[in-house]
């Protein structure tokens, strides 16, 4: 393959979900110093849920926004920097302070259906001078003809890309590709995607992009990300040289980075067990995993029936709160039927 595909790491933003956002300024910079060199295209880090997502609701990182990114900006030298924010959430003073410790990328994400929430996030981060990025989140949950139009609408608002996210592990390979192709027929712009692994198919998602014409792929290293993770960097890479796709990344590098400097940070591995296999089969989000567990515990509910519940309400990313009233509901009924 000719065309360079573009890795963004996501390993200091999706991995923070995994650590419940306690990675502390000086951890996200000494890591992101040894990703700078692992050939990646981008690094993206901060919040799980993006700037100004430190919160009641998202749960509290170990620090400030701005700490983080003085921190990382600070130490990274050969890489292009980004953000992602939530519209609604992050405001401008968070985007103007980012612009202004040397962060090149700010991307936006929106559930799949709401790209309109984003037009005056992605214009005014055009006019701070940033290249934008849209992501639409929950890309299973509609049609390949509307996955279409709201992919049209990001680009009519001035994103430079626009990339489709399987936070849920959900989707299978042919319903990746289809997707990815009729967007790239549609868009002038290029397109991308951010898999994850609750079904074992992030690498394979992730292949079946490029496939389709997608330049832009997140990884992370070992997979360190929310849910049963991301598409793993290292395999990825590992995959991506067989098959003589050119993405930059130095093999060796990377799992020396993930294992030396990683794997001590990692509370747990990226394992494939039952919650998280209920979170790819169900198609809910990977961050719904920790916030169901500890609902679970609470309660006394089986944690897979909560996510069952969640995908059948067709949750989204910023409705992890509801997993207490699930659980709640659910050993209400349960005494009810035993009583």
């Amino acid at each position: 393959m000719s065309t360079k595909v573009k890795i963004m790491d996501v390993t200091l933003r999706d991995g923070m979900h995994a650590v419940s956002h306690k990675l502390t300024p000086d951890q996200m910079a000494n890591l992101a110093a040894q990703i700078d060199q692992t050939g990646v295209d981008s690094i993206e880090f901060g919040h799980g849920n993006g700037l100004g997502g430190s919160s009641f609701q998202y749960g509290f990182a170990a620090a400030r926004d701005i700490d983080y990114i003085k921190a990382v900006s600070s130490v990274v030298k050969n890489t292009k920097l980004g953000i992602i924010i939530i519209p609604g959430i992050g405001t401008r003073y968070e985007l103007e302070a980012a612009r202004k410790n040397g962060i090149n990328i700010a991307r936006f994400a929106t559930q799949i259906t709401e790209a309109n929430i984003a037009e005056e996030h992605i214009k005014m981060a055009k006019d701070l001078g940033f290249e934008t990025r849209a992501v639409l989140t929950c890309a299973s949950v509609i049609s390949v003809a509307d996955t279409v139009y709201q992919a049209k609408l990001m680009e009519s608002y001035g994103a430079e890309a626009v990339i489709l996210c399987d936070g849920g592990g959900y989707m299978l390979p042919f319903q990746v590709r289809e997707r990815i192709v009729a967007m790239k027929d549609a868009l002038e712009i290029s397109v991308g995607l951010h898999a994850h692994n609750n079904l074992q198919l992030a690498v394979a998602n992730s292949i079946a992009a490029i496939e389709a014409g997608a330049v832009h792929i997140d990884t992370c290293l070992r997979g360190f990300g929310a849910g049963a993770g991301n598409c793993p960097t290292e395999v990825f890479a590992a995959v991506c040289n067989r098959m003589s796709i050119n993405t930059g990344v130095d093999l060796y590098k990377a799992m020396d980075v993930a294992e030396k400097y990683l794997k001590p940070l990692m509370p747990r591995p990226m394992e494939l067990d039952n919650d998280r296999i209920m979170l790819g089969y169900s198609g809910v989000y990977s961050s719904f995993l920790l916030f169901a567990q500890r609902a679970g515990d609470k309660y006394g509910v089986n944690p897979r029936d909560i996510i069952k519940e969640m995908g059948k309400r067709q949750c989204t990313e910023g409705q992890e709160d509801l997993c207490i009233k699930v659980a709640y509901d659910l050993a209400q009924e349960r005494q009810q039927k035993g009583s």
